[in-house]
């Protein structure tokens, strides 16, 4: 796709809203259309999202601090690839942050902290997967609960944007059966270590369902990518 094609924002959605050029941006850059080492012209990037110059650059800085944006002197801006290397990097660092975050949590939650998530869960559970952008909205919830009222603000961020992150680039991919029985049991796993006040039970719970996710989606990527790399051996015939 040429990246001076005009790409509209929907009826009723403000173009000159920094945050929504962002996600645009960001989810072409995901889903390929921004391809790996593309440059971002940021007098082509406000005519392809017909808008001004200021979103496009508010938007530029967000993605370069979260990872998508590679900017280097007298070159301007180009996209990262988002590749398995890129999703590793990001669950490792998470493996480390959410279950000290989680340790935390358990020290504090109450009765109503633990049915809060037992009636997230049972709305996760009762939807089953049907919706992908329900589930992943009711996901975020569950883990919010845990994560929100943190007292140091910078780790939470950090959740925040990588979670986003994950969120968008698992999009496109499908959850495998296995994946999903393993979300639906470490979440129930998780409410029970909090209920019986077993901090390193719930820092472990949290670190596997972690490692399992960003594994889950590197596992996707690869196969997409072997897909893509496969040339059907009847088409090379016809072009010797």
């Amino acid at each position: 796709m040429d990246k001076t094609t005009v790409i509209p924002f929907p009826a009723g959605e403000a173009a000159e809203q920094p945050g929504r050029v962002y996600e645009r941006i960001r989810d072409e850059i995901v889903s390929g259309r921004l391809g790996p080492n593309d440059r971002l012209k940021v007098a082509e990037l406000a005519v392809r999202y017909g808008t001004s110059t200021n979103p496009i650059r508010e938007a530029l800085q967000q993605l370069r601090g979260e990872g998508f944006v590679i900017m280097e002197p007298n070159r301007g801006a180009r996209v990262r690839p988002i590749d398995e290397e890129f999703v590793r990097d990001i669950v490792e660092i998470e493996v480390l942050i959410e279950p000290a975050m989680t340790r935390w949590f358990v020290s504090i939650a109450g009765d109503a902290d633990i049915a809060a998530l037992e009636a997230v869960q049972t709305e996760i559970e009762d939807l089953n997967f049907a919706d992908p952008a329900r589930h992943g909205a009711l996901d975020t919830r569950f883990h919010q609960l845990i994560y929100d009222r943190h007292y140091n603000r910078h780790a939470a961020v950090l959740w925040w944007t990588h979670r986003e992150i994950l969120r968008a680039i698992s999009r496109r991919f499908p959850t495998s059966l296995s994946r999903r029985t393993a979300v639906i049991r470490e979440h129930r796993e998780l409410i029970e270590c909090i209920r019986a006040q077993d901090a390193d039970g719930a820092a472990r719970v949290v670190a596997r369902h972690v490692e399992g996710s960003g594994r889950h989606i590197i596992e996707q990527m690869r196969a997409a990518r072997r897909k893509d790399q496969v040339t059907p051996p009847l088409a090379s015939k016809r072009e010797d």
